[in-house]
């Protein structure tokens, strides 16, 4: 699936599934770009544990990390009614854009 997929609301589910099941494991950086606090970093460098979108609560998850390894834990990221959802891909890794009123949240995937 190389290139850049925004992807329809109604498929938001099956996409991020998808997206973990190629990932899972592979270390992510996660950054936050909000209009009112500024760039964050959320996560750097740690192991994919999934990336889901519930849709009840609407709201998209990323948990990162582990339980047990050399992780600290897990750090699940939320982000509440998301409005956009795009999806990038390439040989050399991935990036995920998930944006919602006044913010971005970007997580990049690095492979190996």
């Amino acid at each position: 699936m190389p290139g850049t997929e925004s992807v329809d609301r109604a498929n938001w589910v099956s996409a991020l599934e998808q997206l973990t099941a190629r990932h899972a494991g592979d270390a992510v950086t996660i950054e936050l770009l909000d209009d009112t606090y500024g760039d964050l970093d959320e996560a750097e460098r740690v192991p994919l544990s999934s990336v889901v979108y519930d849709p009840r609560d609407d709201v998209v998850v990323v948990a990162v990390g582990a339980a047990s390894g050399d992780s600290p834990g897990m750090l699940r990221h939320l982000v509440g009614h998301p409005t956009g959802v795009d999806i990038y891909e390439t040989s050399a890794g991935a990036a995920l854009r998930v944006t919602t009123e006044g913010s971005t949240m970007i997580v990049s995937f690095h492979r190996g």
